[in-house]
């Protein structure tokens, strides 16, 4: 998470933002791809192995979260114990992953991005008309194209890579890429997704792995340590879990 990958993450947002708004039928063209004529559908999306390389790859990235919320909903029940991961990691990889693969997505662009699917456009069978990334006005009401979830879950692995020891950090990256390249692909395969949209999916949950990381670990001004983010969590847990002691009939100290 150094400022080269910003400025690699930066170019890209432009060079791929202006030239899809430019040429929004990239979109298409890359769609038409994976579509086929003769049966008027995205065969992929019939693969079973494809469906389980798809849930799975949604597997792997939870999987890769759940020892954070483990750690911080233990602290809070039991604050009278250490956490299993060290405090820092554990927000950092939660709070990133919420906000790159829930807030943003799910709870935010999805929502209100009218963008339609390539399966719902009149190019591939569908019923509703292409619209370019940049324009939210398309016909879709809810769980819309634009941007991806599942993309934006898969690239949310740049967060543990970046927490690996740093002469295995540049393979960790290259494999969160891969990971992220890989789902996205499948997900265009499917007829779920356009190119940009799993193209923001990435770039937006890069930048929020960025600015999480700068903000945690690297700026002094905003910079935590282990010991401040658990004796946090602790005075946050400590109410409920005297209360809980109090009902038990035991004493919390």
């Amino acid at each position: 998470m150094n400022r080269t990958g910003l400025v690699i993450a930066l170019g890209l947002s432009l060079v791929i933002g202006l030239l899809f708004g430019i040429f929004p039928e990239l979109d298409l063209k890359l769609a038409a791809l994976f579509f086929d004529p003769a049966s008027t559908s995205f065969p992929l999306k019939q693969s079973g192995l494809a469906a389980f390389a798809r849930d799975g790859a949604m597997w792997i990235a939870w999987a890769l979260a759940l020892p954070a919320l483990i750690a911080i909903v233990g602290k809070l029940l039991r604050p009278d114990r250490p956490m299993l991961v060290p405090g820092r990691a554990a927000v950092f990889l939660l709070v990133t992953i919420l906000l790159s693969a829930v807030v943003l997505t799910n709870l935010t662009f999805k929502s209100y991005w009218g963008r339609p699917r390539p399966v719902m456009v009149t190019e591939f069978n569908g019923p509703w008309q292409f619209v370019p990334w940049w324009d939210p006005r398309g016909e879709c009401g809810r769980n819309c194209s634009f941007f991806s979830g599942e993309g934006a879950t898969a690239f949310w692995a740049y967060a543990p890579a970046a927490l690996t020891p740093p002469p295995w950090r540049p393979l960790a990256y290259v494999a969160a890429t891969v990971f992220g390249v890989v789902t996205s692909v499948l997900r265009m395969a499917f007829g779920g997704h356009f190119f940009t949209d799993v193209a923001a999916a990435g770039l937006v949950s890069f930048f929020v792995i960025w600015l999480a990381y700068a903000w945690i670990f690297r700026w002094p001004s905003t910079r935590l340590t282990d010991e401040q983010i658990e004796a946090a969590l602790a005075r946050w847990g400590w109410p409920g879990y005297r209360l809980l002691q109090r009902w038990r009939g035991r004493e919390a100290g």
